[in-house]
């Protein structure tokens, strides 16, 4: 007769990755904003409030991944690791020019009718955003180095969102220019590139036990609750200003 399980006992690494997959049905996909995006119901100036507020993320992804790499005393996670950077801060490193992510998000900004510096000064930043921008930053800085890889994991839902925006702004907003999407482009590989290392990782680390297993699904969760958040300040503001009117 077979022993029975111990309730305590690891998630086999298929069943841990299904619950980490699960987290779909949470990402700020669902989130009323961006469903509205989607459906092509947001007015210009909500659109260029969200790139605007986005922008701030985008900044400090790299900060974020400089956090990680500073904790990390694994040579072979830095290798690695120190991609997503070069991949958002851009690179000119031995006969290869990169501009990056965050030049990518600015040229966004220009298509949607923004200037450069009102997307790099950050004036138009809620300050809810930071809120929700600096939690995630300062959880990458004092939490284990394993524990900020494993908040990366929204990876898993990102190509979705991204090739959603490349599916409906065309329709939806003809009047973004098209160059500016390239942002979306280039993160549908590097979103999946980069989700390979970090799930392998999180599973392999991860899975000693369940109590590790089920810090995992609530790190994740935390992750998923920034987004969201950054999606209600970026909603509320665009709300409130809509009630204010245009200024006099």
């Amino acid at each position: 007769m077979n022993a029975p399980e111990r309730v305590d006992a690891p998630w086999s690494r298929e069943e841990f990755e299904a619950r980490l997959r699960a987290g779909a049905t949470s990402y700020h996909i669902h989130h009323p904003f961006h469903v509205m995006m989607a459906e092509g119901k947001l007015t210009k100036a909500q659109l260029q409030g969200w790139v605007a507020n986005r922008f701030l993320y985008q900044i400090a992804i790299p900060v974020k991944d400089a956090a990680i790499l500073s904790n990390c005393p694994d040579r072979e996670i830095r290798r690695e690791w120190i991609q997503r950077i070069l991949d958002h801060d851009g690179c000119n490193v031995g006969g290869v020019h990169d501009e990056g992510g965050i030049e990518a998000w600015i040229r966004l900004g220009e298509a949607v009718g923004l200037t450069r510096e009102d997307v790099t000064s950050l004036r138009l930043v809620s300050p809810a955003a930071r809120f929700a921008v600096d939690a995630y930053v300062n959880f990458a800085r004092r939490q284990p180095w394993q524990e900020a890889v494993a908040s990366s994991l929204t990876e898993l839902f990102a190509p979705h969102i991204h090739q959603q925006r490349l599916d409906t702004w065309p329709q939806m907003y003809p009047w973004v220019k098209p160059e500016g999407l390239q942002y979306f482009r280039n993160r549908l590989t590097q979103a999946r590139r980069d989700v390979q290392h970090g799930l392998a990782f999180t599973l392999d680390w991860f899975s000693r036990s369940r109590e590790l297993q089920e810090r995992a699904l609530e790190i994740l969760r935390f992750k998923l609750d920034v987004l969201w958040a950054l999606a209600d300040a970026i909603m509320l503001q665009q709300c409130e200003m809509e009630i204010r009117g245009p200024k006099a």
